[in-house]
């Protein structure tokens, strides 16, 4: 007798898991007889496949993650203005002018920050960096009249921070293994619709 032989489901990766077992519901929902036949089978592998790509798309990517990208990129590019600015007003001949830029650079050098560091360290030094702008070096700030660069930069750095912990939340919502499971639930509900199918050929014969 002809019946649906086994398949190593563990060793494919997420996406063809996916797949496979899409491709099976949807052939066991377009034939009529299996529909029928094994309809409690088919509706458990239907509510498994359904997690299963609930848990794959949300293990792919936060939905979160392209906001805090586009926050990074703002928050660079203003600190990168603000080291401008500094660096434009070092060799400008007005003493109290050119001594406030030169604090405002050391403190930059001193910082060291780098726009490719990890993104939680540098949302660290730059909350401490601002912090500094606006008490010790508040001064030297407004001499320069950089207060809007301050202002803009703290802004932009708390976007990122906020989104970043939004995502952790996000994160520590998902069961741990939540895909793992679901495959597992998929591979169960898989194997029942097989034997289900094997044994209505058994039974009634092999032909439909």
């Amino acid at each position: 007798m002809k019946e649906i032989s086994t398949i190593s489901l563990e060793r494919m990766n997420n996406g063809a898991h996916f797949l496979y077992v899409s491709n099976i519901l949807a052939r066991a929902e377009a034939d009529a007889k299996v529909n029928t036949k094994a309809a409690a089978q088919v509706a458990a592998l239907k509510a498994a496949v359904a997690q299963e790509d609930k848990d794959l798309k949300i293990s792919q990517k936060s939905l979160l993650t392209d906001d805090i990208a586009k926050a990074d990129a703002e928050r660079d590019a203003l600190y990168s203005g603000y080291k401008k600015a500094v660096a434009g007003f070092l060799n400008l001949p007005v003493e109290a002018i050119a001594q406030a830029a030169k604090v405002l650079n050391q403190h930059i050098k001193d910082y060291a920050i780098d726009p490719k560091m990890q993104l939680d360290r540098e949302t660290g030094l730059l909350l401490n960096l601002i912090t500094d702008l606006e008490g010790k070096y508040k001064p030297e700030v407004e001499t320069l009249s950089l207060t809007p660069f301050v202002t803009n930069l703290k802004a932009a750095n708390e976007r990122v921070r906020t989104l970043t912990a939004s995502r952790t939340d996000e994160k520590m919502g998902i069961t741990v293994g939540a895909l793992k499971t679901s495959r597992k639930a998929s591979d169960d509900a898989y194997r029942m619709l097989v034997k289900m199918v094997n044994a209505l050929a058994l039974v009634e014969g092999e032909m439909d």
